[in-house]
């Protein structure tokens, strides 16, 4: 009696408040007329309470089925806001309704049950009103824009949260025969506590005026779900029929047959065959054309950029199942050219292996590129022939279930060809799917054909950066050789000194140690030494020492002592090949000075100077970093650019000072690992043969 009280209350006052801000639309006045029949069923509820008269009951039966009509009214008013073939049937679906709740309220009052049990039909037409409300509800929201949506939604909540209470309150007693008690008690205050979502909603939306577009899979979720409603109905009605005629194993078998009907429900709700039956079934008699093209062309767009920058196989599968997912077929194969002229199977989905091939020069590829031709594969083993100036070769007959071939035109020609598999439902192929078809493959071509592009790009600088490593091997091993040399050279002369031999052998277990590196190097395409800290002191010196036996004089400055972090090997060749250079352009007289110092608080500097014959300005300026330039007769322009790139990469800066005759001045600028110097003292060293 309080529920059922207070309920009328609350829709009384939201009656109250809804008339007042009625702007004269039709949607205003179903809103609050269905809120007054609320509150005049909750009022007749509570007078059956407290009075206990049974024709009460039959009273608040009848508001029910005006309170359903008016709300099922309200959800078709907004939707008929679009023009849709889905509203009529709507308004169909909830006349029926509402006059099957009519006649069976009638049947109640007056006790005729043709049917069987007359309250019984009665709760079996509330629950078929319910499922109906509930299925409106959700195709209007799901209707609705983006702009209107959230507007909207409180109402939507508000009508579906009434929708599913009433359901679980009569299907719960068309079960077990008879309504819970205790579930109708809160019925009403159920209905009372959404009021304030339509009062939001209201606000939100005072004129109650919107842009509805009711899109394709609007109406195959809405449809998925009043089927599967119905369905769910008549399972139940046979369970009860089955329960009550069953004697003592009715009980057994009403469970059985619910067990096997929610079990053969999921079966088709996740089969891709009956999904597809039912999307081409409304595609033909809902709407004027068979796809919607933005939703389509959307998807299709999005399943190729998912597996953009993937491999061939993985993009070669995107392309087969968006393609497929057009015509509804489960898969397929792709062809693409392959090193030897043909086209060769490089992806399937769902196929299977297929060893034939098509060379890229017969008839049939050459009709493909020109004509675009799409070949129902299956027509043609009918004897169904088109106006094709060619036929299919005979590989593809032995490809099972291949259905339809789909040739991939870019704008370089024909770049292959999809063989899909036969499709889910039965599906025309008229001229608006061909379209579709010949649309999509072109932006799936461009698409390989990006692909393909890309790895050929990336095995060419593969093949680069081995060259380019080659080279720099090259020109080590030069280095090498000539050391070796000058060893050979001046073993005649000095091979009886003790000194000239260890240094000798120091000199040839350096250069295997360093053929060896390089070797390494070749092999695994990547450098191997990992950075550590270097002491730049101890690693000039080590510098100027492999280059003692060319009998110049080199001087080394170490004004401050410093590390850096850099691969040390690679660091000291770098080095080396500067002092190199500045004593082959001392012309064996001159002399080369190497000074050490602090460059700023965060980088030294190594300065290697010569009194050499030096460089022009515009050489230093636009040929001395560029690959393969040299000044000397037998070098190979690799040295210097090697050691800007270097340099570069360990977050360093070189310059260079230079003029002919007057020598050259080349300073390295490194970031240091500690930037306090272990030593300001300078130390003069002078490195003589």
């Amino acid at each position: 009696m309080w529920g059922y009280g207070a309920a009328a209350l609350l829709h009384g006052l939201f009656f109250l408040y809804f008339f007042s801000a009625w702007q004269r639309t039709l949607s205003g006045a179903l809103l609050w007329v269905g809120v007054g029949l609320g509150s005049i069923s909750a009022a007749i509820n509570w007078s059956a309470v407290l009075t206990g008269q049974g024709w009460l009951l039959q009273a608040a039966a009848v508001v029910d089925v005006l309170w359903f009509s008016v709300w099922a009214g309200f959800v078709v008013t907004l939707i008929t806001q679009v023009s849709s073939p889905a509203v009529r049937y709507l308004s169909i679906l909830a006349g029926c309704v509402a006059a099957l709740q009519l006649i069976a309220a009638i049947a109640v009052a007056t006790d005729f049950g043709p049917f069987g049990d007359p309250r019984r039909t009665a709760i079996f037409a509330s629950l078929l009103a319910s499922v109906t409300l509930l299925v409106m509800t959700e195709q209007l929201y799901r209707a609705l824009p983006d702009t209107n949506r959230w507007a909207l939604k409180p109402a939507c909540i508000a009508l579906a949260a009434v929708a599913m209470f009433d359901l679980y309150f009569y299907a719960d007693g068309f079960l077990f025969g008879r309504l819970e008690p205790d579930v109708w008690a809160i019925r009403g205050l159920a209905h009372g506590v959404v009021l304030p979502l339509f009062g939001l909603a209201a606000a939100r939306t005072p004129a109650w005026r919107l842009r509805v577009a009711v899109s394709r899979e609007l109406a195959f979720h809405s449809s998925a779900l009043a089927v599967s409603g119905i369905y769910l109905l008549l399972v139940s009605a046979a369970g009860y029929y089955v329960r009550y005629f069953g004697g003592e194993w009715g009980r057994a078998l009403q469970v059985a047959l619910l067990f096997a009907a929610l079990v053969l429900l999921s079966t088709v709700l996740l089969s891709g065959a009956q999904r597809a039956r039912l999307k081409v079934f409304l595609n033909k008699h809902f709407f004027p054309y068979r796809y919607d093209y933005r939703v389509e062309w959307l998807r299709f767009t999005k399943a190729l950029s998912g597996a953009d920058g993937a491999d061939s196989s993985s993009l070669g599968e995107s392309v087969i199942r968006a393609l497929g997912n057009l015509v509804e077929s489960p898969g397929g194969g792709l062809w693409l050219r392959n090193e030897t002229g043909a086209f060769v199977q490089t992806a399937r989905l769902n196929a299977p292996i297929s060893e034939a091939s098509e060379p890229c020069d017969s008839a049939f590829s050459s009709f493909l590129a020109g004509r675009e031709w799409i070949f129902n594969l299956q027509e043609w083993r009918g004897g169904v022939h088109t106006e094709a100036e060619t036929t299919p070769p005979k590989w593809l007959s032995t490809i099972d279930d291949a259905w339809l071939l789909v040739p991939l035109v870019s704008v370089d020609g024909l770049a292959g060809f999809v063989v899909l598999l036969a499709p889910r439902t039965n599906l025309d192929v008229n001229w608006e799917v061909l379209d579709l078809l010949k649309t999509a493959q072109r932006q799936a071509a461009s698409y390989l054909t990006r692909m393909l592009a890309t790895e050929a790009l990336i095995e060419a600088r593969k093949f680069e950066a081995f060259n380019r490593m080659s080279a720099f091997v090259v020109h080590d091993l030069k280095n090498l050789v000539a050391q070796l040399a000058l060893l050979v050279k001046n073993a005649e002369r000095h091979r009886h000194n003790p000194e000239f031999q260890q240094d000798m052998l120091d000199t040839i277990a350096h250069v295997e140690g360093k053929m060896r590196s390089l070797m390494q190097h070749l092999q695994e395409k990547a450098s191997i030494n990992p950075r550590q800290r270097i002491d730049m002191a101890t690693l000039l010196e080590r510098v100027c020492h492999r280059r003692r036996p060319l009998g110049q004089e080199i001087r080394l400055y170490c004004d401050d002592r410093t590390t850096v972090t850099a691969h040390g090997d690679k660091l000291e060749r770098v080095i080396g090949h500067l002092v190199q250079n500045a004593l082959d352009a001392s012309e064996g007289h001159g002399k080369v000075q190497l000074r050490l110092n602090m460059a700023g608080s965060k980088e030294c500097c190594v300065q290697i100077a010569d009194n050499g014959c030096g460089m022009t300005p515009e050489f230093v300026r636009n040929q001395l970093f560029k690959p393969f330039q040299t000044t000397k007769a037998d070098g190979m322009g690799i040295g210097m650019f090697e050691t800007q790139q270097y340099v570069h990469e360990l977050g360093g800066r070189i310059t260079v000072v230079s003029d002919t005759g007057s020598g050259t001045t080349v300073s390295v600028y490194l970031p240091v690992a500690d930037p306090t110097p272990t030593s300001p003292k300078t130390e003069e060293r002078v490195l003589l043969q």
